[in-house]
C-alpha cells in the first residue's frame, strides 16, 4: 500500500511505487488516494478526478493498482481502516506493507491508532539519506524493538516491522511545486506522465490556483 493525496501524481509517485515493488519482490503495489487526509489540507482537486490521474498515469504498468478503497468511505481517510480492509481481503498470513515518505514516517506517531498499524502490516519508509535529525520522542517509542536490516527479514512475518528503504532514483518532484508551476502557467514537461500532464491542461486542473 502505497497512499496519498496524489495531487497531482507524478512521476516521483510512480518511480517510486516501481523501485518499491522491485527491491521488496512485492506481487502488487496499491497506491490509494486518500479522499479526506487526516493530517494535511483539503487536495486541490476532487477525488474522482484524482484517481483518474492516477490511472492515466499508471497506465498499464505491471503490479500498478489504482486502488480507490479510501474513495468510497466517508470520514477520514485513516490508514488503518485501510490496511484492515487488505488483510480482510489477503488473508493472515499474506506479508502485508505501508509504504510512505521520511517527512510522513516522522508524524507516524500522531497518526489514527499507529500501533495497530503494526498489527496489520510491515511499514517501509523510503529513506532521505540527506536528513539525519533525530526522531520525536513518541515515534522512538513506538518503533522501539521493530527495525530490521534487509527486506528478508521484513518479509520473514506478515507483518510487525520497519524497514528504512534507500531507493535508486530518489526523484526530488513536490506536488506542491508542480502545482505552482500549473497556477503560474509554466511547463511541468518531464514532471508527470504525458497524459496525465495532457488531461490536467485540458481541463484547467489546478490552474490559478
Amino acid at each position: 500500500m502505497l497512499g496519498g493525496t496524489f495531487d497531482p501524481v507524478h512521476l516521483g509517485h510512480l518511480r517510486s511505487a516501481v523501485e518499491l515493488r522491485e527491491a521488496l519482490a512485492l506481487d502488487r503495489v496499491h497506491m490509494v488516494p486518500a479522499s479526506t487526509p487526516p493530517l494535511r489540507g483539503e487536495p486541490h482537486v476532487a477525488p474522482a478526478e484524482r484517481l483518474a490521474l492516477l490511472r492515466l498515469g499508471i497506465g498499464d504498468t505491471p503490479g500498478l493498482i489504482a486502488d480507490p478503497r479510501e474513495l468510497c468511505r466517508d470520514g477520514p481517510s485513516y490508514s488503518a481502516d485501510t490496511l484492515a480492509t487488505l488483510r480482510g481481503e489477503l488473508g493472515e498470513r499474506a506479508r502485508l506493507v505501508m509504504a510512505l515518505g521520511h517527512d510522513a514516517f516522522r508524524r507516524l506517531a500522531d497518526w489514527h491508532e499507529p500501533e495497530r498499524l503494526f498489527e496489520l502490516a510491515h511499514v517501509v519508509v523510503i529513506d532521505r539519506p540527506d536528513f539525519e535529525a533525530p526522531l520525536p520522542a513518541a515515534l522512538q517509542a513506538l518503533l522501539a524493538g521493530r527495525e530490521v536490516g534487509s527486506p528478508e527479514a521484513l518479509m520473514a512475518r506478515p507483518a510487525g516491522a520497519l524497514l528504512r528503504l534507500a531507493l535508486p532514483s530518489r526523484m526530488a518532484i513536490s506536488a506542491t511545486e508542480v502545482r505552482r508551476r500549473l497556477a503560474a502557467g509554466r511547463s511541468v514537461r518531464y514532471l508527470l506522465p504525458e497524459a496525465v500532464e495532457a488531461r490536467i491542461l485540458a481541463h484547467g486542473f489546478y490552474s490559478g490556483s
